[in-house]
């Protein structure tokens, strides 16, 4: 983990105490923060025109990123195709995420997901059906439990 800060303490003269507790209170901070998906989005767009892909043909595009947990900060890259992003790219995101939205000294995590494309008529190519071949049913979720509606 990278940007972890680095805070001098004397326990003989009790200096740096006050100083230790700031450094806990911000990393717990940033432990905790949300990025709104509207943000990331924006952010996303920066990012992906400084970065040089290498092979910008077979390279999956992400259509959009979005942070579904806190603690410690995960977010999803929705992915067009069926290739994931290389190593390289995913520390490249990382090492970004951490520089711009100040998160140095918290693990981050990316998760990647691959978008279905739609066909013409606006239909996915999966289909709405459940695995019981009745319609499908819709889920809502709660923090703790997922609810039928």
């Amino acid at each position: 983990i990278t940007g972890i800060p680095v805070v001098f303490i004397s326990a003989l003269e009790g200096r740096g105490r006050l100083q230790v507790m700031n450094e806990v209170i911000g990393t717990y901070q940033r432990w905790c923060s949300r990025l709104s998906t509207g943000r990331l989005n924006r952010w996303l767009i920066k990012v992906m025109s400084r970065h040089s892909w290498k092979d910008s043909a077979s390279q999956p595009k992400i259509k959009f990123f979005t942070q579904v947990k806190a603690r410690p900060p995960t977010f999803v890259a929705f992915l067009t195709g069926k290739t994931q992003l290389l190593e390289s790219d995913i520390r490249f995101l990382t090492k970004s995420l951490k520089d711009d939205f100040d998160l140095g000294g918290t693990p981050i995590r990316i998760i990647q997901r691959s978008v279905l494309r739609t066909s013409p008529s606006g239909k996915s190519n999966g289909g709405s059906t459940s695995r019981s071949g009745g319609p499908a049913r819709q889920r809502t979720t709660s923090d703790k439990r997922t609810v039928s509606v």
